[in-house]
């Protein structure tokens, strides 16, 4: 799976052990939010955005510390799943068509929980350089990770996304390609997949009711409504 990370790179200064957790950061940034969600905050100020690494980093110390550790960090991660997702519920709709969105917030967030995880392994405080959360508020695109499922391992092949704001059609700046279909377990279609794409911000209305819809190379099309002023 692709993200939009990768530019990011290592801190000059820092030493193994935080160039070690900003590789780890990246590989956790399929994780969402437990905070209360508003509109999508394209732009973000340095003070904005420890609070917002200080939000996820909070709940995730408190449950690492509570009686039961393992249910409470696991009932957080089931929490903040939903948070920045559009379309189905896979908690009602398992194969329902939805997507993760990826913005700023929901990746300071998730790397503030990154940063609980690894002060507690490390035994001491470790926190992500200025230089590295600058350049997430820097950031010009939002990912997002589309979910959905078919008939067979190949059906999401050659799958495009875009934005209907309106009348308004947005296209992604690119698009990844499909995993390769895997079993549901789930009732509805046999396999389910998942891609991603990247959206420049200032390409799309980060207020705006949405419809996501998904392209088939067969022509067939797929549909979803995402209500972005709920997302941060």
């Amino acid at each position: 799976m692709r993200s939009a990370f990768m530019a990011v790179g290592r801190p000059a200064e820092g030493g193994a052990a935080l160039g070690a957790l900003v590789m780890a950061w990246s590989v956790a940034a399929w994780v969402g939010s437990a905070e209360v969600t508003y509109a999508i905050d394209v732009k973000l100020t340095m003070e904005e955005a420890k609070k917002a690494l200080e939000a996820g980093r909070v709940p995730m110390e408190k449950a690492a510390e509570s009686a039961k550790p393992d249910e409470e960090v696991k009932k957080l991660m089931k929490q903040v799943s939903l948070t920045t997702r559009v379309g189905a519920d896979p908690e009602k709709d398992p194969c329902g068509a939805n997507a993760i969105l990826r913005t700023k917030r929901y990746r300071l967030e998730a790397f503030g929980r990154q940063e609980a995880t690894e002060s507690k392994k490390q035994k001491k405080e470790v926190r992500m350089p200025d230089g590295f959360i600058q350049k997430v508020v820097d950031m010009p695109n939002m990912e997002i990770e589309v979910q959905l499922c078919g008939d067979d391992e190949y059906f999401a092949d050659g799958v495009k996304v875009a934005f209907q704001q309106g009348s308004k059609t947005i296209h992604p700046i690119d698009v990844g390609p499909a995993e390769r279909g895997r079993k549901n377990e789930s009732q509805g279609p046999a396999y389910r997949s998942r891609f991603t794409a990247r959206f420049a911000y200032d390409g799309f209305d980060p207020n705006a009711k949405t419809k996501v819809v998904i392209f088939f190379p067969d022509g067939k099309t797929e549909e979803f409504e995402a209500d972005f002023s709920k997302v941060k």
